[in-house]
């Protein structure tokens, strides 16, 4: 017997709400989920009364600030360096706005991985600031790819957890130091930035020449030579500056890091067939002497 068309289609509707019912989840929360999810809403409620009861000192800030880009072992962290399309790309680093978010006081921050999925390879990662006084918030949600960028094979695919989990930590450290600095003043991050520049010329009260000898140990150690750092500043040893050894410390702390290779900072040099036509020459005998 033939259905009527209509009889048809809500037969077909009734198919398709079945189909679409959602997968039943658990109707039971275990003890420490419920624990932590109090907790949580617990700790944002008393943070807010907190920072509304003691709000920030702004000169007790500044003054912490100021005293903390004193300190060499900050301003040797306080940039990174890396090569983007051809160029180098310096900043300030996330090690100096955790740093100043300390300082300036009624700021939370995290990253958090709200999703993996091994299948598809990535991550789906979360990173967050918060000024609790003046309820100033900056949220980034992203992707990451469980991919590694290499200069001769292109991305490579991580498979191993470690690899995983620092290729994450790696690219939410980034996104958190853009959302901290976001809900910082800019003549606070300014200031602090200057100082660390000051402080890193200064060399802690050592001369140029300690420096100098220091750094050309230090990347000795990594292979790269005296001349080589002379080509790179444009100069001889004798006549570097404190900016100049500043320069080759934020250089060897993003080598240290792994934000820059070797090769990207000091290219090898290049064999031209001028400088082979010599050596090819005295190979064949023909040097020119009898």
């Amino acid at each position: 017997m033939n259905q009527h068309p209509h009889q048809v289609q809500q037969y077909q509707s009734r198919q398709n709400m079945q189909s679409a019912q959602p997968i039943p989840m658990p109707t039971r929360v275990g003890q420490g989920t419920a624990v932590e999810q109090s907790r949580a809403v617990a700790e944002v409620q008393a943070a807010i009364v907190v920072a509304q009861q003691c709000p920030r000192d702004i000169s007790g800030a500044v003054a912490q600030m100021r005293e903390s880009t004193r300190q060499k072992g900050l301003a040797d962290r306080a940039f990174y360096r890396f090569p983007r399309a051809g160029q180098t790309v310096t900043g300030p680093s996330v090690h100096l706005a955790r740093e100043l978010a300390r300082c300036w006081g009624n700021i939370q921050y995290g990253v958090s991985e709200l999703r993996r999925d091994d299948e598809a390879g990535q991550s789906e990662m979360q990173a967050w600031a918060w000024d609790v006084q003046t309820n100033t918030r900056s949220s980034q949600t992203f992707i990451v790819p469980h991919k590694r960028d290499t200069r001769r094979e292109g991305p490579k695919p991580l498979v191993d957890m470690r690899d995983v989990y620092e290729n994450n930590a790696n690219n939410g450290a980034r996104r958190l130091r853009e959302s901290i600095f976001a809900v910082l003043p800019p003549w606070f991050v300014e200031e602090a930035k200057d100082l660390c520049n000051q402080t890193i010329s200064d060399g802690g009260g050592q001369s140029v020449q300690q420096r100098a000898a220091d750094a050309i140990a230090a990347f000795e150690n990594t292979g790269v030579t005296k001349e080589q750092l002379e080509t790179k500043l444009a100069r001889k040893v004798a006549s570097w500056t404190h900016h100049d050894i500043a320069q080759l410390e934020v250089i060897y702390t993003s080598l240290s890091r792994g934000e820059v290779t070797r090769d990207e900072e000091f290219p090898p040099e290049r064999i031209t067939d001028e400088a082979l036509e010599p050596a090819a020459k005295a190979a064949s005998g023909d040097g020119g002497t009898s």
